[in-house]
């Protein structure tokens, strides 16, 4: 009896302004802009040291830019200027803004230069948002309508 796979799905390439909050599964071509170094520690794993390191990278698209945070190993691929594939990538919510993620499901991959201008003028981590309650949305329509019979 013989298994088969089922077929791979081909990628569905995103753009950076297509990006909305708290969702996942992305795939992008992005080039990096910028990175910073914002966290470099050692952490004891057992019997050996490991670092720790967390770079904060702006990349970005034809369409827009926005704040990739890379962890350990990703922070040595995302070089200024190179180009990357970003595979199941996620947005993190930090501060009330978007931050684009690849966790241990994903893969950060660099690929051959990218033709396209990077549009720094749109960067979306630059939006901040605010958690609104839909229920107590809902409830203050409600009065507001309830008011308005009234009058």
């Amino acid at each position: 009896m013989e298994e088969t796979k089922p077929a791979k799905r081909k990628p569905v390439f995103k753009k950076v302004d297509q990006l909305k909050p708290d969702t996942k599964g992305h795939t992008l071509v992005v080039k990096v802009v910028s990175s910073k170094m914002v966290l470099q520690k050692a952490r004891p794993d057992g019997i050996q040291v490991r670092q720790m390191r967390i770079a904060e990278c702006l990349v970005g698209d034809e369409t827009g830019t926005i704040i990739f945070t890379a962890r350990n190993d990703q922070v040595d691929l995302m070089t200024t200027g190179a180009t990357v594939i970003l595979r199941n990538a996620k947005i993190d919510m930090f501060k009330g803004s978007m931050r684009l993620a690849v966790d241990k499901w994903g893969r950060v991959e660099v690929t051959e230069p990218a033709s396209f201008a990077v549009k720094e003028e749109n960067n979306l981590s630059l939006v901040e948002y605010e958690l609104i309650d839909v229920n107590e949305l809902a409830n203050a329509g409600a009065r507001e309508v309830v008011s308005v019979v009234e009058k």
